[in-house]
């Protein structure tokens, strides 16, 4: 930790991290840990614990104890203010401009929209665990932030408050983060109307109620185009709706029919076993579990034993 009251940051530069009369070295690493996440560099100091490089600070402080904490510099309250537009941090507002100390104030997210326009170097002020920032001190600064909280309780630990406001303001520090540009590529509408396609085929197959058909297809519609899907994922659907449409069970079953290989008797036992675990308990003539009504519905139709409805 150097000593120095002058500014190391330009205009331009994210804001600095001030740390009034921390009492644990441990919450003094965890903010310098904080800074590191979120691209922020320069820690000041006021009436600092000790900083041991063996003790709490720099265990806490992760690879911030490379560059961020040893690079700390330590200066008077006084010359903090004065080098810097200064923002302090605190969870008790005042509740209108009758009292100024502690009104108005800016939340973390308004502030990361308004500090690039102050034309200073600007610092971050957090005070101490127990008490915060005082009236006194408060007075003396630019300006407040308070993080939104329960009314019930709204302070939170030092090191808590500073990761907080660290990360709503860290487009101010970061240029990238680690992670992948997630900007979603709608799939081609031409694709997307294949998807419809392949919907309507399986609402007719298993002969969903025909005056049902244009509203179940709008609402798909609906559904597909808040979501944005991606071309593989629509792909996707349409591999697993012609795969539905198609039925191969259905197909097994014909094949049985006309003489094909006959069904193991372990398979037929595994079916009656799975039908006990069934809740519905429906199963076709032939042996064919039916848990929506569906395969029975059509083997009626074709019958003519049952109605050309079949009720969802």
């Amino acid at each position: 930790m150097t000593d120095g009251a002058s500014g190391g940051s330009d205009a331009r530069s994210p804001p600095a991290v001030a740390v009034v009369d921390a009492e644990t070295p441990g919450n003094v690493g965890t903010i310098a840990r904080a800074m590191k996440n979120f691209g922020f560099e320069e820690l000041l100091l006021v009436d600092p614990p000790s900083l041991d490089p063996d003790g709490e600070a720099y265990g806490f402080a992760g690879h911030a104890r490379r560059d961020v904490l040893p690079n700390a510099r330590e200066l008077t309250f006084e010359a903090l203010v004065s080098k810097y537009h200064t923002v302090g941090c605190t969870a008790i507002t005042n509740e209108d401009d009758r009292n100024h100390v502690r009104f108005p104030y800016s939340t973390p997210a308004e502030l990361a929209e308004r500090l690039p326009r102050v034309d200073a170097p600007t610092a971050l002020v957090f005070g101490r665990e127990r008490v915060g920032l005082t009236n006194e001190e408060l007075a003396e600064i630019d300006e407040i932030c308070a993080i939104p909280a329960s009314a019930e309780y709204p302070v939170l630990n030092l090191g808590q408050a500073a990761t907080v406001t660290l990360y709503e303001l860290r487009e101010l520090a970061l240029e990238a983060t680690q992670l992948p540009d997630v900007e979603r590529t709608r799939a081609p509408e031409p694709l997307i109307e294949r998807s419809y396609d392949a919907w309507e085929a399986l609402l007719a197959e298993i002969n969903h109620p025909a005056e049902k058909r244009e509203k179940t297809m709008r609402m798909l519609r609906r559904l597909f185009g808040r979501a944005d899907p991606t071309s593989r994922e629509i792909n996707t659907i349409i591999g697993i709706l012609r795969r539905a449409t198609e039925r191969p069970e259905l197909e097994g079953r014909s094949a049985a029919d006309d003489g094909g290989p006959e069904r193991s008797r372990d398979s037929a036992e595994g079916r009656a076993d799975t039908r006990d675990d069934d809740p519905f308990g429906r199963r076709t003539e032939d042996g064919i579990d039916d848990p929506t009504g569906c395969l029975t519905g059509d083997r009626d139709r074709r019958s003519g034993r049952g109605s050309d409805r079949v009720e969802d």
